[in-house]
């Protein structure tokens, strides 16, 4: 056999290469995301990432100056930036762009799991489950750092967690652009260098020597963040962004009932959340049965204590962080620990249940039913679908008031007001006036009531998916009013009341609502160059 059969032919009785898997993930990404290529930017794309890197896209500054500068290493906005150029500004090139870093993402959770548990029907069920699973599915094709994070990350655990055949190296090559993807990933990397030290301490010399090789490795991705952040420092005089985005995420986290608060959230999103309950719940009921043996007899494959250990380690170091750092509790931050719990659980299902294939399929359809349908309790809409409806609402709330008060200054909250000044946002032609507040709260719009000059009309919506009796809450509502940022938005009937308008236009789907409202007071409106439309 010649070396290009060997290299591009693969024998019938060996596994097929990567590359020849990559295509056929991709081709089901791109088929199962069709009809969301051409959604505009939705919540933290349209609030950072699209506009950082609009910034370098049209500036070449890797430090966004259209929008809040919070210091996030600028990997994403120079991969989204170099698609724009080679293919146009169109939010189907960044939605096609993303996808096949989610696809990287699922081979490298396909690779991983041949290289722990060496067996195909794993692999696939893993790889199906995790592109399936809610939150997995609507973060691949959107445009947020998390996504690009955990596919580097997937193939830094692909050279660092086998028990043999780990090559640092490339562990460490992933792991930096993890980092320069998003600073919080460096939380995988470091977790395998200590405990690579602590194991170090219990073995002999050699041994001892080859962990703390392996622990060096993991941890020099941490030299090309630190480069990052000296030189965001040296163009800002801020190391870890503006000051309120550090008392956000960081020194306003800082209480022992918050923190123990979210660390309980945490463990609910890597065990419950969108359905996970299921494949989770069906593995730990499969651990009462005792391992089966395969067709030749021998026991079937497991997870190797060691990565064992390791993935449970990185599970826990993630809730740790995520409870500590981030003001907001998304779910996103968690993306590549997903991937980490189904392999477990599949692997325990194939390992000890005997129709075990019956089990991950129900698993599928639960993750589908999630996507779909909300669950009982409050949850950004970015976790499922329910982002795509969110974002088709606002646009028809829009072409509402575009047809009925054009010119008009229109009161609003984030991220309508975003979408309403920044047309590269893909919502309007032109740049509407708007007069933004926090949210609909009573406290909110009580404000707002003070300054009637300010807007002429307002569009209101249901900033949070808020069901009236939700079955979920950890710690009670008092608890995360005060730790989490929840809060009830008025209804549009109670909104137009107070504010003295005319409740003239409402959209109800899926508990989540927008509403226009006119006032009757003198409007001076906006000229508008002629033949100009929204």
């Amino acid at each position: 056999m010649s070396r290009f059969e060997r290299i591009f032919i693969p024998r019938l009785d060996r596994p097929l290469p990567v590359w020849m898997i990559f295509p056929v993930v991709f081709v089901a990404l791109y088929a199962s995301h069709f009809f969301l290529l051409r959604v505009p930017y939705y919540w933290d794309e349209a609030g950072y990432y699209i506009p950082a890197a609009w910034d370098f896209f049209r500036t070449g500054s890797l430090i966004p100056t259209t929008t809040l500068n919070n210091a996030h290493p600028p990997l994403p906005s120079i991969y989204l930036a170099l698609w724009w150029k080679m293919s146009g500004y169109y939010p189907e090139v960044t939605r096609e762009a993303v996808l096949l870093v989610a696809s990287l993402g699922l081979l490298g959770v396909w690779r991983l799991a041949k290289r722990l548990v060496g067996v195909t029907a794993v692999a696939f069920w893993t790889v199906l489950l995790t592109g399936l699973y809610p939150i997995w599915f609507a973060q691949s094709s959107l445009a947020h750092a998390d996504i690009f994070a955990a596919a580097c990350s997937l193939w830094g655990l692909v050279y660092a967690l086998p028990s043999r055949g780990r090559v640092p190296w490339a562990a460490a090559l992933w792991f930096s652009a993890a980092a320069l993807c998003k600073e919080t990933s460096i939380v995988i990397p470091l977790t395998l260098a200590a405990v690579n030290v602590a194991e170090g301490f219990r073995q002999g010399a050699p041994a001892r020597a080859k962990l703390w090789r392996e622990a060096a490795w993991f941890a020099a991705c941490v030299v090309p963040l630190a480069g990052w952040f000296t030189y965001h420092y040296a163009k800002t005089g801020f190391l870890f962004g503006n000051p309120e985005y550090l008392r956000y995420n960081a020194e306003a986290t800082l209480t022992p009932l918050r923190i123990l608060a979210a660390f309980g959230h945490r463990i609910v999103h890597l065990t419950m959340h969108m359905n996970l309950f299921v494949p989770v719940g069906m593995a730990f009921a499969a651990l009462l049965l005792s391992p089966r043996p395969d067709a030749e007899g021998h026991e079937r494959a497991a997870l190797a204590p060691r990565a064992l250990l390791r993935i449970f380690l990185l599970l826990l170091a993630n809730a740790a962080l995520f409870s500590v750092l981030g003001g907001a509790l998304l779910t996103r931050y968690l993306l590549p620990m997903y991937p980490l719990v189904l392999l477990a659980t599949v692997t325990t299902l194939y390992r000890r249940v005997p129709y075990w294939h019956g089990l991950a399929l129900l698993s599928a359809a639960a993750f589908l039913i999630g996507l779909f349908i909300n669950p009982p309790y409050g949850f950004a809409p970015e976790d499922n679908l329910e982002y795509a409806r969110v974002v088709r609402m606002h646009q028809a709330g829009i072409a509402e008031i575009a047809k009925l008060y054009p010119g008009a200054t229109v009161l609003t909250a984030w991220p309508m007001s975003d979408e309403l000044t920044r047309p590269e946002l893909g919502y309007v032609k032109q740049p509407w006036d708007v007069a933004a507040i926090d949210d609909f709260s009573a406290a909110q719009i009580a404000r707002a009531a003070q300054e009637p000059q300010a807007y002429s009309a307002a569009l209101v919506f249901s900033t949070k998916y808020d069901p009236a009796s939700p079955l979920l809450r950890l710690g009670g509502e008092a608890l995360d009013e005060r730790y989490f940022g929840l809060h009830h938005d008025l209804p549009p009937e109670a909104i137009a009341r107070q504010l003295g308008g005319t409740l003239v236009w409402r959209r109800d789907q899926d508990g989540m609502w927008i509403a226009l409202i006119r006032f009757d007071y003198p409007v001076e409106a906006r000229l508008e160059t002629e033949g100009e439309g929204r």
